[in-house]
């Protein structure tokens, strides 16, 4: 048997530790891409529904008369916020199969 690889294996304890210190780095920067991503998903769905409001009171007051542009505006709004309902039963259905877990 090689001295060389023993001494590897024993020196395993202080690689584990890296690698770890390094996961919960990995875990944090994913955490925090996942949770920016799901606030420009929110602002974004917010700016298309004021879009929306804004062009039906445009509308309603007589400043335009093109209702294709209107319709636009309502669909765009329409389909965020159902894109964002999803992706929030989604993630709360995640979360509470992650708290039925036992450990």
């Amino acid at each position: 048997m090689d001295i060389a690889l023993l001494n590897g294996i024993s020196n395993l304890g202080s690689y584990n530790s890296e690698i770890s210190a390094a996961n919960k780095t990995n875990k944090n920067e994913t955490f925090e891409n996942l949770f920016q991503s799901a606030l420009s998903m929110i602002k974004e769905t917010d700016n298309l529904t004021n879009a929306a409001e804004e062009a039906e009171i445009s509308y309603a007051l007589g400043f335009t008369d093109n209702t294709h542009d209107l319709q636009v505006a309502q669909q765009k709004a329409n389909l965020s916020v159902q894109y964002t309902v999803a992706v929030r039963n989604k993630v709360l259905e995640a979360y509470k199969e992650i708290m039925n877990l036992q450990f």
